[in-house]
């Protein structure tokens, strides 16, 4: 139950949430995830922290770029649920759809990349 409560502890802030939405569609620098949720690199890393920890995020560094994934897939169902729940509770709430690459603003390899091919034709 310990365990359990751990997890549940690292749901318990939005933010988290959001991050692990944003992670269940796509691995996510920090530098993605700091443009998406509008908020400082030093928050949004240790919300990462605390994710990391709870052992429900990965990292894995390629370059200078560290990208971070959810560490288990069913993390994804989870959230979900949580979302069916609530909705359930409140039907009249409305979550922020997952941006794709190119995330506005990022300076990442990925969203560089992404842009270059999106402006060529």
């Amino acid at each position: 139950y310990e365990a359990m409560g751990e997890i549940a502890k690292a749901l318990a802030h939005p933010t988290r949430v959001r991050i692990l939405e944003l992670l269940s569609v796509d691995e996510a620098c920090v530098c993605h995830l700091t443009h998406i949720l509008d908020k400082r690199q030093a928050y949004v890393s240790q919300q990462l922290s605390v994710l990391r920890e709870a052992g429900l995020v990965d990292m894995r560094r390629e370059g200078q770029m560290i990208y971070y994934r959810l560490a288990d897939a069913r993390v994804a169902g989870v959230l979900s649920l949580l979302k069916d729940v609530a909705l359930g509770v409140n039907p009249e709430l409305r979550y922020d759809p997952v941006p794709r690459v190119p995330v506005a603003g990022c300076p990442c390899p990925k969203c560089s990349e992404a842009d270059a091919c999106c402006c060529t034709d």
